[in-house]
């Protein structure tokens, strides 16, 4: 059964007192419900919402098993000697003013979390609504943390007869095969990291090892059937269709790039302060040579007026779909998309091989130098707009904010995007906290460093006597022209060691802008805990 299938009977399931027939009503699966009853019941246009939206999760442990999870927290759980509501009760508290939602047996009244939720108003579509079945899509929400925040609003249990089975197993039975190598931060989605070691063996990751980010289930395509829509939205609107093997006619690409997600090294950041999003730490970067072809030239063949720039975007929509039946979308600037420079792929293939399906197959953008959440996976369609995105991945996430913003007074729609990332490096071995035996009086220290729009790496510097003094690693990496430096840079030092038991390595790097990493966290801190760059350090016991 397809993913839209599952979320379809999902919603049936959802409702046991009205009839409900589920329309298409345009070709981005923006599904819409008709309530054939006389009444509303737990009935919406957008069906499921959840509390915390698609803000991913929390910083806190959030590595721990789903299972250990309810076993510390009872989210859900019928409770004695609370009152017990019917869904149609429920479904009657449906505005700011009094704002109910379910989860299991309980009811909540989250009136008073509404100014705060970090999604913004995708919350409103959950009014009177189960909160379980988005969840299940979204399972980074199934925390400790997430669960005693849902139960603090705890006001109710909810009848028997109203109770729903939202068993999530049919919408994760198809999910790849995945390396047990990988660190995994969520299960569903599946979201993982490649181990420090590992990511310094090769300077192209290989794809069974390449990180791992998800926000919704893998969907299944067919690289025969599938097709790319581009549109160009203007006076005469343009829509051309093309399969993947017409879009091989156009000249051949390759593109040797890294991706890191936005939030990698986040863990670090969480500190100082917590921070809302997958716990990260160095793991979040890959590398990997892309083939494909380039983007301006498909956007050249359907008659886009490259003198026409100014204020317009490029919209990318993947194939993967929220509860709601919203695909995944976000967008750059149009200028961005047209540069020559920024070598913006439609890939088809990973390291030599078709792209798997955690990376996108059969078709993805690669925008090598901006945050990886831009190059969009399972890619179906490309618009031409006067607007950005209007996604709530684009509107509600991956936005820049000063440390002094809180999720109540950050303004999402005046913060600007990040369609670049900043210079980083990290130290991947010796891992934080082992134990390294000397050779001839040092240790090997390995790593890599990155930095997004294309600039290259001058400069790797390492200490072990906290910033005191600092010495040069060599460097590996790609001989790409100028401005086109998108693969990341590896590392290594040998570092002298002394009569200490435990030495604190420091590393920083500098790119061809000369720019530099900060030395911490406070003065970067973020509420989503994105462009983590500072310093990195680990300590490392030397063996004896």
């Amino acid at each position: 059964m397809s993913l839209k299938a599952v979320l379809l009977k999902n919603l049936l399931r959802q409702s046991r007192l009205s009839s409900y027939t589920p329309i298409v009503i345009n070709y981005h699966r923006d599904y819409r419900y008709n309530n054939t009853g006389k009444e509303k019941k737990h009935n919406r246009n957008a069906i499921y919402a959840l509390l915390g939206s698609v803000i991913v999760g929390s910083a806190a442990n959030i590595k721990q098993k789903e299972s250990k999870n309810r076993e510390k927290v009872e989210a859900g759980a019928k409770k004695q000697g609370l009152p017990t509501y019917t869904a149609e009760e429920v479904s009657k508290h449906d505005n700011k003013k009094s704002f109910w939602v379910t989860y299991k047996y309980g009811v909540y009244d989250v009136t008073s979390f509404l100014p705060s939720h970090p999604g913004g108003e995708q919350i409103y579509n959950a009014a009177g609504l189960s909160i379980e079945p988005f969840w299940n899509v979204y399972g980074m929400h199934k925390t400790e943390e997430v669960y005693k925040l849902l139960e603090s609003y705890r006001i109710g249990n909810l009848h028997d007869d109203d109770v729903v089975d939202h068993s999530d197993d049919e919408l994760w039975a198809r999910e790849p095969h995945r390396d047990p190598r990988l660190l995994v931060m969520t299960a569903k989605p599946f979201n993982a990291e490649i181990p420090p070691h590992l990511q310094v063996q090769n300077f192209d990751t290989p794809n069974e090892l390449f990180y791992v980010r998800q926000h919704m289930p893998v969907p299944e395509l067919d690289a025969k059937e599938h097709r790319l829509r581009v549109v160009l939205v203007g006076d005469t609107t343009i829509v051309k269709e093309f399969s993947l093997e017409e879009l091989q006619q156009f000249p051949a690409a390759r593109l040797s790039a890294a991706l890191m997600c936005a939030g990698n090294r986040r863990s670090e950041m969480n500190k100082v302060k917590p921070v809302k999003g997958l716990s990260w730490t160095t793991g979040a970067i890959s590398n990997a040579q892309w083939g494909g072809v380039y983007l301006r030239d498909v956007l050249a063949h359907c008659g886009l007026d490259f003198a026409a720039v100014e204020g317009k975007h490029v919209i990318f929509t993947g194939s993967d779909i929220d509860a709601t039946g919203v695909n995944f979308s976000t967008s750059i600037p149009l200028y961005m998309a047209l540069d020559p420079n920024a070598q913006i792929l439609l890939a088809t293939s990973m390291n030599g091989a078709p792209l798997p399906p955690d990376h996108g197959y059969p078709l993805r953008v690669v925008v090598p130098g901006a945050p990886a959440v831009r190059s969009v996976k399972w890619l179906q369609s490309i618009t031409i707009s006067n607007e950005e995105s209007g996604s709530h991945w684009h509107q509600k996430d991956y936005r820049s904010f000063n440390p002094t913003k809180t999720w109540e007074t950050a303004d999402f729609p005046s913060a600007p995007p990040v369609y670049s990332l900043p210079v980083t490096a990290a130290a991947c071995e010796p891992a934080d906290g082992a134990t390294v035996a000397p050779v001839d009086g040092h240790i090997q220290v390995k790593g890599y460093a990155y930095s997004g729009g294309g600039a290259k790496i001058l400069r790797v510097d390492v200490s072990s006597d906290r910033g005191r003094t600092w010495r040069e690693a060599q460097l590996q990496c790609d001989a790409a022209p100028p401005r086109t430096h998108y693969a990341w840079t590896l590392w290594t030092i040998s570092m002298p060691v002394d009569g200490a038991c435990q030495m604190e390595i420091w590393v920083k790097a500098t790119d061809s802008n000369f720019n530099t990493q900060p030395e911490n966290f406070d003065d970067i801190w973020n509420i989503r805990g994105i462009l983590s760059n500072a310093y990195h350090r680990i300590k490392v016991n030397i063996k004896r």
